[in-house]
This record gives structure tokens, sequence and C-alpha cells, in this order.
């Protein structure tokens, strides 16, 4: 892959396609993040990027938003570690394919391996669509005390490949006037990517997807161990 070097925005975004995944934060313990300096890069270098400047160009809190506005072919959401992070369109179909394991949400349930909470949420996504946080919860029946479970719901089925971060909307008052800070949006994966993301996902052997995004992960850092790099991809 060729060194990109991140000064703004629209570098972020080239390298981002080029890497075709990466972690979203800073943490320079994970090993995954193109916004460690030097990860994309042959050495670390000296940058104007700096977090919660405000500065649209600079500050990648502003970028996590901008992508999903601005471009298209890239997800974000927390999908590495329970963490934030992004990936392409080029490689959505392996994360699905390794993740999902071919099972559709109402399987996965039926197996266990996704908790009641989590349909719930599921379930009022893929009826009515894209939703704000704000007019979600009372869709499913949310009660203060159900805080821990809707968050940990959340981080699920991201991690799971069943829904994504697709956007923002204000919060409007009942006398139509917006108030607060924005709420952010989510949609079930299909909605995101659109059949054709699918129809290739279902074409490939969860084993062989892991295998191959495991791969793209040495490629992109050479140091990490593979119990590591599976542990990124898997979650």
């Amino acid at each position: 892959m060729e060194a990109i070097r991140i000064y703004e925005y629209k570098d972020f975004v080239r390298a981002l396609m080029a890497a075709g995944f990466s972690a979203g934060s800073c943490d320079v313990t994970s090993g995954f993040s193109l916004l460690t300096w030097g990860w994309a890069a042959e050495s670390p270098y000296e940058t104007p990027v700096q977090w919660h400047s405000g500065n649209p160009e600079t500050d990648p809190w502003e970028w996590r938003m901008r992508v999903l506005e601005e471009e298209q072919g890239i997800a974000y959401g927390k999908v590495f570690l329970r963490k934030t992070g992004y990936m392409t369109r080029e490689w959505a179909p392996y994360f699905i394919a390794a993740r999902r394991g071919g099972q559709s949400l109402a399987e996965a349930y039926e197996d266990g391996t996704i908790s009641h909470y989590a349909k719930r949420i599921y379930d009022v996504m893929a009826a009515q669509g894209a939703m704000p946080v704000h007019e979600l919860k009372p869709q499913i029946g949310f009660v203060r005390d159900d805080k821990s479970a809707f968050d940990r719901a959340l981080i699920e089925l991201q991690m799971r490949m069943y829904i994504t971060v697709c956007g923002r909307k204000q919060r409007v008052s009942m006398k139509g006037e917006e108030h607060g800070w924005a709420s952010t949006a989510f949609c079930t994966m299909e909605e995101f990517w659109g059949d054709e993301v699918f129809v290739q996902a279902d074409a490939l052997d969860p084993k062989e997807a892991e295998a191959a995004l495991v791969s793209r992960v040495r490629e992109l850092n050479p140091l990490v161990d593979a119990k590591k790099a599976r542990k990124f991809i898997l979650g």
C-alpha cells in the first residue's frame, strides 16, 4: 500500500479508501488506526490534525460524520473491539460474512447469540428504516433503567454487522424548533449498503472471508501477530 500522510480530511479519505478499513481512534496501542501518525506512512510525522479542535478539515471527530454525509462507500460505527471504526464498500462483504457467519438476525437470535433487547431494536429499524436514537427509544418502550442494556445492544448489533450509523438528526420540539445536540441515527446494514453487497457476502465462506481480512490486516501492519489481527477482525 502506498504510504499516505494525513494532514487533512481529504488525505484521510484517500488513505481509508486505499486501506479498506481503520479503527476510529488515535489509540496507539490498537495498531490498526490510520489516525495513529506513522501507521500509514513510512515513519512518524508532524501533522496539523488535532482531535476536538472543531476544524472540519483537521479534526477527526468531525470526519466521522463527514464521511457519511459527503462520501459514498464508507461506513462508520462501533465495529472494532467494541470501539469506533471505518470500513469501505470493497471490504464490507468480507466483514459481513465473517461476523454474521451466514445468519440472519432472526437465526442468530434463535441460536442465542443476539440478545432480546438487540432484536427489539433491530426489528423496529427493519420495519421503519433509519432512525435517530431519540426517536428509536420510545419505539421500543425504552425507560431510564434500560440505558445500559440499550447501549450494549446498539454495540452488539453494530459489531455483528446488523446495523450501522447512517448520519444524525436534530431534535425538534413540539413547536417545531430545533434544540439540543443532534442525535446519532442508525439503520440496518441492508439499508445502508444495498442488495449487491449482501449478494457478495452470501457468496463468501465465513472462514475464507476471515482469512482474507486477517491477511489484509497483516499487509497494512506487518508487525501485528495473527491472534491480535483475528481479534480485531471478529471483535
